[in-house]
């Protein structure tokens, strides 16, 4: 196992822990139990849509609709896998190479779709963030510290998509300043932001309808959320739970645990515990999780050939 993915699971479960040591573990079951059925079916189920309205979206990234919409959910469901036991979201790396094979592109614009599609879903989610900072109820330096880095965030990701010239001197200096190894990374990763530039700014059009998808692709990731909470009988207005859901999930990216297993249930407990207690924070937490699980699980079939991908194409050594 890699020595990274070893001490994010072990960080996960001592957080774990650490909050369920806080919690009775038995109200945390009886939560769980009596959640309402139908609701967890329908929130659970909200993995469809979303899992098509993302292949739907990667599909229009590739040339010439070249990539079939059958193709596209394999894709998005096996790197789903690739992306909980390899590190560095490398099962998005191995689907550019499996869709290069596919679609007939070249390696680097494949790569570039695939950067291009998580910088959206990226700076997606931290546009959500900042409606969520401006309906945040305590102003407190917690808010300001989030304010500040989401803010940071969202203009550093704006300027890296929008100016080539900014994208070129910040790579040079990262790479300048980085480890060789991490260096060498960052320098493919210019390479095909450079070509991401050249093919995506070309069509205003295309590039509209890939962003307002990507802002809606996470309205429904933020619904699941919400009906999640519904699941579970606790009340959250609709807007509030808009408006902490997206930093709860911005703590979980933070990379310190396995899939943000411990740092998005910690944030989940303190964002809402002005509206329910922490069981069933805990029991959110845990469904959160299963958004990740679920399409992992159902890739599981599409996994030999992914992982073939990336053996041919040494995406492991990347």
């Amino acid at each position: 196992m890699n020595l990274k993915r070893f001490i994010s699971i072990v960080i996960s479960v001592a957080i774990l822990f650490y909050i369920y040591a806080q919690i009775d573990v038995a109200n945390l079951i009886q939560v769980l139990q009596n959640c309402d059925l139908l609701m967890l079916g329908i929130s659970l189920g909200m993995v469809v849509p979303i899992t098509l309205v993302t292949s739907w979206r990667l599909q229009q990234l590739v040339p010439q609709r070249s990539l079939g919409f059958l193709e596209a959910n394999r894709l998005i469901l096996g790197a789903s896998v690739l992306n909980m036991i390899l590190p560095s979201k490398m099962g998005d790396i191995a689907k550019s190479y499996f869709m290069s094979e596919r679609s007939n592109l070249s390696g680097s614009l494949a790569l570039a779709i695939s950067i291009f599609e998580k910088a959206c879903d990226l700076l997606s989610l931290l546009l959500w963030c900042v409606f969520g900072l401006i309906l945040y109820p305590a102003k407190d330096s917690l808010f300001w510290i989030m304010t500040v880095g989401v803010a940071g965030g969202l203009v550093l990701g704006l300027l890296l998509l929008s100016s080539q010239k900014f994208a070129q001197l910040f790579f040079s200096l990262a790479i300048k300043f980085s480890p060789k190894s991490i260096g060498n990374k960052l320098q493919k990763m210019q390479t095909s932001w450079k070509e991401m530039h050249n093919y995506f700014w070309g069509d205003k059009q295309q590039l509209l309808l890939i962003t307002s998808t990507s802002v809606f692709i996470w309205f429904l990731h933020l619904l699941q959320i919400w009906l999640f909470i519904l699941a579970l009988k606790a009340v959250v207005p609709f807007l509030i739970s808009l408006a902490l859901s997206p930093l709860s999930i911005l703590a979980g990216l933070l990379p310190l645990t396995f899939a943000g297993i411990g740092t998005r249930d910690a944030a989940i407990i303190y964002f809402y515990q002005d509206y329910f207690n922490e069981a069933t924070g805990a029991a959110l937490g845990l469904l959160c999780t299963s958004r990740y699980f679920i399409p992992a699980l159902i890739g599981l079939p599409f996994l030999g050939q992914m992982l073939g991908a990336v053996k041919k194409n040494g995406a492991l050594d990347i």
